[in-house]
C-alpha cells in the first residue's frame, strides 16, 4: 500500500494503478478528503488578491463545496445517466478517486506568484480535468475515455449553471 504523498505523486502523474489501488481501499477515504481539503486551501491562497484572511476562507470553502457538488453530480450522471454495461460504484469509490485526482490543485497555491500566477493556476486546472477524467474512468469502469471526460464535462457544465444562478440570485438580493 502507498503512502499517502506517493498517491499524490502517482495521482498526479496518472497512474492507474494507483486509481484502482485507492478504489478499493476502504480506508482511503481520509487521506483523499484530506487531498481535496488541501486543495482547496491552495485555490483559497492562490486566488487571494490582498491575502486577506476571509477572502482566502472563503475562496477555500467554495473551491471545497464546488469539488462536492461536481462529485455528487458526476456520480450521479455516471452511475444513473450515462453508465456503462460493466458501471458498478459507489460513491466511496468514486470520492476516493477523485479525491486523490485533485492532486494537481495543490499548485494553486502559486496563482499569487505575480504575472504567471495566472497561467499556474489554469495548467493546474487542465491537469486536475486531465486527472479527474482518469479517476472517473478507472472508479466506473469505464472503457471509454470519451465517455468518462463526457462525464466529467456535463457535471462541471451542471455546476457552473448552478453556480451562475445560486451567484445570480445573491447579487439581486434573492437568496
Amino acid at each position: 500500500m502507498s503512502s499517502f504523498s506517493e498517491r499524490l505523486v502517482n495521482a498526479a502523474k496518472l497512474d492507474v494503478a494507483t486509481y484502482e489501488e485507492v478504489e478499493h481501499d476502504e480506508s482511503a477515504l481520509p487521506q483523499a478528503m484530506l487531498a481535496v481539503v488541501l486543495a482547496s486551501i491552495a485555490a483559497g491562497i492562490g486566488s487571494a488578491e490582498e491575502f486577506g484572511i476571509v477572502e482566502m476562507l472563503t475562496d477555500s470553502i467554495g473551491a471545497l463545496l464546488s469539488w462536492f457538488v461536481w462529485a455528487l453530480t458526476v456520480y450521479v450522471i455516471g452511475t444513473k445517466l450515462l453508465p456503462e454495461p460493466q458501471t458498478r460504484a459507489d460513491l466511496g469509490q468514486l470520492l476516493r478517486t477523485i479525491g486523490f485526482a485533485s492532486a494537481p490543485g495543490l499548485l494553486r497555491v502559486f496563482g499569487i506568484v505575480p504575472l504567471i500566477g495566472w497561467l499556474i493556476v489554469v495548467i493546474a486546472s487542465v491537469w486536475m480535468l486531465v486527472t479527474m477524467v482518469v479517476a472517473v474512468r478507472q472508479a466506473l469502469d469505464f472503457t471509454s475515455t470519451g465517455r468518462a471526460l463526457g462525464v466529467c464535462l456535463v457535471g462541471w457544465l451542471a455546476l457552473v449553471v448552478t453556480s451562475v444562478i445560486l451567484g445570480g440570485l445573491w447579487v439581486f438580493g434573492m437568496s
